[in-house]
This record gives structure tokens, sequence and C-alpha cells, in this order.
């Protein structure tokens, strides 16, 4: 695994010099299945680059990405998510807060995770029993934080979070007049790498694909917060699901009590 890390890293690093080079220039984009849905040529370029390189050094691995269906080798023991541009429409419309999202598992177990911030210029990662880092710096969680008036809730859609009529939505309005405030940033991968740094403290996404969060997974876990499904449940790492995530034990098992997050 040590061998396909060192090179993940790099091509994240080299596609992230393409994507900033992309913001300085006009280009064009369509819509998948409506207008706030967006894909650009620069999303299909990236994810192009790294099937080629995985195909070609690890030709027997797995590949999840969301431009293009699964490509699976034949042992299929390893499996990358990818999500060449995470924020697609901050990506079009402020040329910033989107990301790079790579997530490396063997036999569905998180082996290794990179979350470039392309424009802010930070690499969030994590290897398995090793910690989490945001570039050179080790991340780590307050397991005594639990106190909802000083807590920022974050979610990538308000639309999903507060307008649109779900199981939880009862819930998720309790829990906005409970924290200190709501952000929303566009971007699951960002937004979970934030809890992990502990500049937001509780996520919710009521949609979120496996290459949203299984990028991002592995550095949440590593740096001490909790993660799963929004049912409380195992996140599973094959379809899209709600996603929840917190900085620590003590905040999920309040929230699992008191706020009806649960099925």
């Amino acid at each position: 695994m040590k061998e396909r890390y060192s090179m993940a890293k790099q091509w994240v690093l080299r596609a992230g010099a393409l994507l900033r080079d992309a913001t300085r220039q006009p280009f064009d984009f369509s819509a998948k299945t409506g207008h706030q849905d967006i894909v650009t040529a620069f999303d299909k370029e990236v994810e192009r680059y790294f099937r080629t390189n995985i195909g070609t050094f690890f030709p027997d691995d797995h590949i999840v990405g969301e431009e293009y269906a699964s490509s699976e080798g034949a042992a299929a023991e390893v499996t990358w998510y990818i999500d060449p541009i995470d924020g697609t429409t901050n990506f079009v419309n402020l040329r910033k807060h989107f990301a790079i999202s790579v997530g490396c598992y063997r036999n569905q177990i998180p082996q290794f995770s990179f979350v470039y911030d392309v424009i802010g210029g930070d690499l969030y990662s994590a290897f398995a029993g090793e910690g989490a880092f945001k570039n050179d710096r080790k991340l780590g969680q307050d397991p005594s934080a639990t106190e909802l008036g000083k807590m920022i809730l974050s979610t990538p859609n308000v639309q999903d979070a507060f307008w649109r009529n779900y199981p939880w939505q009862a819930s998720m309005l309790k829990l906005a007049d409970q924290v200190r405030a709501v952000r929303s940033l566009g971007s699951v991968a960002l937004e979970l790498c934030a809890v992990a740094e502990g500049t937001v403290d509780i996520f919710v996404a009521m949609r979120s694909a496996p290459w949203d969060h299984n990028g991002a997974r592995l550095i949440l876990l590593e740096s001490g917060c909790r993660i799963c499904a929004l049912g409380m449940e195992e996140l599973p790492t094959d379809r899209e699901v709600p996603v929840f995530a917190c900085r620590n034990e003590a905040v999920f098992e309040q929230l699992k009590a008191d706020y009806g997050f649960t099925r």
C-alpha cells in the first residue's frame, strides 16, 4: 500500500496543478441531471488521468469514480474511489473551495486517503494506523468538547438539509437552532476534512455518493472523529446515503440520544 500511497500523492498534486491552471481561463460546463448538477471537461480529464495511472501501475485494482463507469480488474481486492472535482459548482462559479478526493480501500477497509484543497493548497491525508494530517500537521480532536451552543454545523446543500421534506428534517431544524452557526461550503470532502481539523464540529449531507465521502472517511477516523450514515448506521462504501460526522464520540452519543438521528 505504501507504493500506491506515494504514487497517489504525486498524482493528486499534479492534477491539482492542472485544475489551478484551468481556473485562470474561461471554460464550458454542462448539466448532468439538472441545473444544480453540472460537469466540466476538467472533471472528466482529471478522472481519466487517475484511471490511466492506476490502470498502468496497478491493473488489477478496481476504480469507482464519479464521471465514468466502474472499472474492475481481475482481482478487485483493492478499490480506488475518485472524485476528480468535489465541488464542481464552486469550481465553475467561485474558482475556489473545491477538492480532489481519493480513497484507496482493501476489501472495503480504508487504507489511505487524500483530499486536496486545490486553491487553498492544503493537502489532507491519512494512512491506516498512522494518523491524519493537514500538510505536515497531525490532526486530533478534543474528546471533552460537547457544548452544542459553541459548535458549528456544516452541510454542503442547504436546500436538501432544511427546505425539502425528508425523515430527519425536524431533527435538523432543532439542531440548527441549538448550535452557534450553520455554514455551507459546497464540498462534501472539504467539509468532512473541516470536522477532522476541528474548524467544524458537526457535518450532515442528505445526499452523498461513495466518491464524495470515501476519500475523507479515513481522515476523520484517524483524527478521532465519528462518521456514519445519518441513521447512525455503519457507512456503506458502495452506494449513495445521507452522511453524518462529528468531532468526537461524546457528541455522537448526545445527538443520537436527543435529536432523533436514528431509523
